[in-house]
């Protein structure tokens, strides 16, 4: 699948949803399905500047694509990352670069989080797309 067509699918599911308690409930049921980072992973580079909770992203490329693994110590930002990881991992670097974040916005997430919970949204999509520009350059 395109990233486009992950980040609509996301789309259609939030908009299942009346209200935005369920949505919250439904980001925290994703954040349980995160593929986690592995501990020894967890370290002080791998953590998200900017953000409220600790937030570790790790990104690794296999073949022409990078999988990216998370976690965080909060579950409302494990399930924001998870959305995010749902939408760039298995992806080529050259197209997480291109993608754009629209269905953020499509979703209403961004708008119904605490400022300090936006900026670590904003900081989560600059790591992965950090790390879309490491391999990049490196290929």
């Amino acid at each position: 699948m395109t990233i486009k067509e992950i980040q609509d699918e996301i789309v259609d599911e939030f908009s299942l949803f009346d209200d935005w308690m369920e949505r919250y409930e439904y980001i925290i049921e994703l954040g349980k399905k995160l593929p986690l980072i592995k501990e020894e992973y967890k370290t002080e580079n791998n953590i998200i500047k900017g953000c409220q909770s600790k937030v570790w992203l790790q990104g690794e490329q296999q073949k022409d694509t990078i999988v990216f693994t998370a976690d965080s110590d909060a579950i409302l930002t494990k399930g924001i990352i998870a959305i995010l990881i749902r939408a760039f991992s298995n992806q080529k670097a050259a197209d997480i670069l291109s993608a754009n974040t629209d269905f953020i916005d499509e979703i209403g997430l961004k708008e119904h989080l605490s400022p300090t919970r936006a900026n670590g949204l904003v900081s989560m999509i600059k790591n992965i797309k950090m790390y879309a520009l490491a391999f990049e350059a490196k290929n």
